[in-house]
């Protein structure tokens, strides 16, 4: 199968145990915006009580490597792994909230009637739910571009069995050089990379109920296996 981004050795390895390869292409890349401005507004927040939301995990190493001190924020995140992030960075006892997709999130954070304000720290393609939604509901939103996601798009030789999707960016990356035929299987992290790959398949998509790249490589495992049993 393939991974349309790097992922752990040890995911790759655990796969291998089950007859299940791996190749790995990265069909984007991401870089800090490195803007003055964005910086210099960051560090001033920091200095402040806010409630925040991180929606991915670039966000958040972009965000802490600018700062050198843990700031009083109340925070929101998507995802497993941009808590595990957001707890080394920023300290457990600062998350509120987490949730699964930006839908799940935003009913959480439209939930807490205390929240005027909020900060977003985004990607430039982040995706309009989540702003939308808080917007919509009275929630006043600053937002703060602090990464890029460049699509890196490539050739793929091979017929795979099984292909990974982890966001909808590498989705767009790899269909614009890419087909797939109706024996493939797609995995999806979550619905909005689903959504995307929809766009440009017909076929069935399938996604774990917890958005990481563990879970997505243990339903890979379980496919195959059950299709080798058959």
């Amino acid at each position: 199968i393939l991974s349309t981004k790097n992922i752990s050795d040890s995911l790759v390895a655990t796969a291998s145990l089950y007859d299940v390869e791996i190749d790995q292409i990265s069909f984007i890349t991401t870089q800090e915006t490195n803007q003055p401005a964005v910086e210099k507004r960051i560090r001033a927040i920091s200095l402040e009580s806010h409630f925040v939301v991180f929606t991915s995990s670039n966000a958040v190493n972009a965000v802490s490597e600018i700062l050198k001190e843990k700031p009083a924020w109340k925070i929101y995140c998507i995802g497993p792994k941009t808590k595990t992030l957001v707890a080394e960075a920023f300290g457990e006892e600062s998350i509120l909230e987490t949730g699964n997709n930006a839908e799940e999130l935003s009913e959480k954070i439209m939930s807490n009637s205390s929240i005027k304000k909020m900060i977003f720290f985004s990607g430039n393609q982040r995706r309009d739910e989540l702003p939308g939604k808080l917007i919509q509901h009275g929630i006043e939103l600053e937002e703060l571009v602090v990464y890029e996601t460049i699509e890196t798009p490539t050739s793929v030789s091979k017929n795979y069995d099984g292909i990974l999707f982890f966001s909808p960016s590498a989705v767009r990356s790899f269909f614009s050089k890419n087909n797939v035929n109706n024996e493939t299987a797609l995995f999806a992290i979550g619905n909005t990379t689903m959504n995307e790959i929809k766009l440009f398949s017909n076929q069935p998509v399938i996604t774990p109920d917890i958005p990481s790249a563990e879970k997505m490589v243990c339903m890979a495992i379980q496919h195959f296996s059950k299709i080798k049993i058959s």
